[in-house]
């Protein structure tokens, strides 16, 4: 009988390894199929971009054609250099690429954006008067006119990403907890700790975070951008272990953690700094509440791991207790409101990050940003302290999340 137990047991993982096993080829020809659309779509809106800007000065640098489109290839290709330089020439010289890299795609993309609207306006007053003519469109000017634009775009971009606020939230949750009327927390999530997010951003978090005296600190993913080996490197777990919240410093993993192909190392490294991470795990704080942290729905992906279900983790615990909920992605959210939980956490979209990307983020994400509520169930969805490549913000602000959350018996001790 044990034999056929051990059997049943061994085709059922075969089974299960074989489904896994599928999922993954389909997802990875998936983000092929993707990564492909982007290439073709990034690099075609390049030519697009340089084009218009070759027509504004050709007159100028006729003798020279070549020697402008060498180096405007040189810096179309510099976002992906990045991932060489990486390997070949780390430091300062991967610094440079990752920054250059970066501005430059948030340089095309509103390059493109305002070109396309002109050429829009040239069409429709040409159709509109047929004898009107713009003055040699593209000519020097329109260049000119464009290239201010997106430089000040990016110039206040910049400014603003790097000028974190504090956002606060009162929240209430109808159960009564021994001895903890209310609990303050912080949350932070997608810092991007790396090339761009450096210890001199981390350095101002933290105070920023001490100087809020929370209970307890919640990271909610993508803490680390990728490239667990500058976070060693540049020595940032010794400035995260100045956090010091009374009840500690929780976290869960990132897609970025399992992009960068080393999240088990994220996770060694974060605990050495004294995080405490939860990949499908669910802990008991103090006797007093619940933080379950879910692995990230990439880990599917990137790692070959299912992520267990929600129900699953949370069939042992005690439901008179509040429960919070840390989770990257805040998507399914009905998981949370029907499983009971109270409070969940979630970061991931940035807010779109930069204008229309915010618009078109409103419309992915049941929430992209901000609080809300079905029924008993409660969600914070933060729009991140750091930026995902472009180290700019428009339409959108970094942020540092402060939350009080009051409990059942707080408001029962105030009553008459």
């Amino acid at each position: 009988m044990k034999a056929d137990k051990r059997e049943d047991s061994g085709e059922i993982n075969e089974g299960v390894n074989k489904r896994d096993g599928i999922v993954i080829r389909r997802t990875n020809f998936l983000f092929l199929c993707v990564f492909i659309i982007f290439i073709s779509i990034y690099f075609a809106g390049n030519y697009y971009v340089g084009l218009r800007f070759f027509q504004s000065i050709q007159n100028f640098i006729e003798p020279y054609s070549f020697l402008y489109w060498i180096g405007y290839l040189f810096l179309a290709i510099s976002l992906f250099a990045v991932k060489l330089g990486k390997r070949i020439y780390p430091g300062s010289v991967n610094y440079l690429a990752t920054i250059t890299g970066d501005y430059w795609l948030a340089a095309v993309y509103y390059s493109l954006l305002i070109w396309i609207d002109v050429d829009i306006i040239h069409f429709l007053i040409n159709f509109a008067f047929p004898g009107a003519q713009m003055t040699n469109y593209p000519s020097l000017y329109w260049g000119l006119a464009v290239l201010s634009m997106v430089s000040l775009l990016l110039i206040y971009g910049t400014w603003n990403a790097n000028h974190p606020r504090v956002t606060h939230y009162d929240v209430f949750i109808k159960k009564a907890v021994p001895e903890l009327p209310e609990l303050h927390a912080v949350m932070v999530s997608d810092i991007h700790l790396g090339p761009v997010i450096d210890n001199k951003h981390l350095e101002s978090m933290v105070k920023k975070i001490n100087e809020l005296d929370p209970d307890i600190v919640f990271l909610v993913g993508d803490t680390i951008d990728e490239d667990v080996r500058f976070f060693i490197s540049n020595k940032m777990p010794e400035i995260l272990k100045k956090l010091q919240p009374r009840c500690g410093v929780y976290a869960v993993l990132g897609n970025h953690e399992y992009i960068g192909g080393r999240s088990k190392q994220a996770i060694e490294y974060l605990r050495q700094a004294g995080v405490n991470v939860l990949v499908d795990e669910c802990v008991k704080v103090n006797n007093q509440f619940y933080i379950v942290g879910r692995d990230d729905r990439m880990a599917a992906h990137m790692a070959g791991k299912t992520r267990i279900e929600l129900s699953e983790l949370l069939k042992d615990i005690d439901r008179n207790l509040p429960i919070i909920l840390l989770d990257h992605q805040p998507v399914s959210l009905g998981e949370g409101q029907q499983n009971g939980v109270d409070l969940q956490l979630s970061g991931h979209t940035h807010a779109g990050q930069f204008f229309p990307n915010t618009l078109i983020s409103r419309h992915v994400f049941e929430n992209s940003w901000g609080y809300s509520k079905k029924g008993d169930f409660q969600i914070i969805v933060t729009s991140g302290f750091g930026t995902w490549g472009p180290p700019i913000r428009i339409g959108s602000y970094s942020e540092i999340v402060d939350i009080n959350i009051s409990f059942q018996n707080k408001i029962r001790f105030n009553e008459p």
